[in-house]
Formats: structure tokens, C-alpha cells, sequence
């Protein structure tokens, strides 16, 4: 059964769920919740503390690399919106890709946009740090969580 709790966060407050598995969705205090929620019980789990005392420590420049485990799709099977995701997790604190590099790295280098589709797409935003990826202009592209958001969380790992 999945979980949920609410947690408060510099840049708004942000919903996290979890299964048995691991944290499984992270939604920013704009999105729509209800589909999510009605799905979960409200409620805390080790994994869902354990994730929210990694946040904590991450706005507070404590942390740099999550360890809670994560629930995504894994196998031989997965597809470019999958791999992409799992290469965002490989990104560095800190430093920066733009849609570009990230494209040619998973052997596409015309798939600009549907690294940008992975992007907007990420069940977990913070987590699959898909803020480290911006346009190769050096604007800062798309972000589920607004460009506010965005710019805050690249200010931070700066």
C-alpha cells in the first residue's frame, strides 16, 4: 500500500509518496494532487522519513546525493523516457547538462525533445535531478516545479 506525507520545503511544499519499495512520486504544492492522494494513505513510513530528513538536509546544503531507495521502473525493457530518467540520476551535484548532452549521451542526439518530455515527466523531481538540465543557449528550459523552483534548487548546488 502506498503512503503519503506533505513536507515544507524552501521552494513550496511538496507531496511524497512511497510504496513498499521506495519513494515512488514527488509533486510540487501547484499540481493536482487528488489523483495521487486518493490513491495513498496519508501517513509516515521509514522510507517517507527517511526521505524527508534527506530533503532537509539537502536545503540545507548537508547533503548531496540521495540515498533513499527509489521506486522505478528497472529490466532490459525500458524506454527512452526510462533510460533518460536513469541517466539524470547520474548527473553531479552541482553541475549542469543541457537537453543536448543529455540526448547524445543515451546515443540520440536528435532527441532533444524527448529529453525534455523525460524531464517534464520525472516522478521524482530532486531525487532524478532533472533541474541540472537546461537549454544549450544556458536559458533554463521546462521544470514541473516552475522556473523559480528551478533556478533556486541550480543557486543552491552552485
Amino acid at each position: 500500500m502506498d503512503h503519503h506525507i506533505r513536507v515544507d520545503t524552501p521552494i513550496g511544499e511538496l507531496l511524497l509518496i512511497a510504496n513498499e519499495e521506495g519513494l515512488s512520486y514527488v509533486a510540487f504544492a501547484d499540481e493536482n494532487h487528488a489523483a495521487h492522494t486518493a490513491e495513498s494513505t496519508p501517513g509516515e513510513t521509514p522510507i517517507l522519513i527517511q526521505a524527508r530528513t534527506q530533503l532537509d538536509e539537502y536545503f540545507t546544503g548537508q547533503r548531496r546525493e540521495f540515498s533513499v531507495p527509489l521506486s522505478l521502473r528497472s529490466g532490459e525493457d525500458l524506454g527512452f523516457r526510462e533510460r533518460a530518467q536513469r541517466l539524470l540520476q547520474t548527473i553531479p551535484y552541482g553541475e549542469i547538462r543541457t537537453y543536448g548532452q543529455l540526448a547524445t549521451e543515451l546515443g540520440s542526439s536528435g532527441a532533444v525533445r524527448a529529453v525534455g518530455s523525460a524531464c517534464a515527466t520525472n516522478p521524482l523531481p530532486l531525487f532524478v535531478p532533472c533541474h541540472r538540465i537546461t537549454r544549450s543557449d544556458g536559458s533554463l528550459g521546462g521544470y514541473r516545479g516552475g522556473l523559480e523552483a528551478k533556478q533556486w534548487l541550480l543557486n543552491l548546488e552552485a
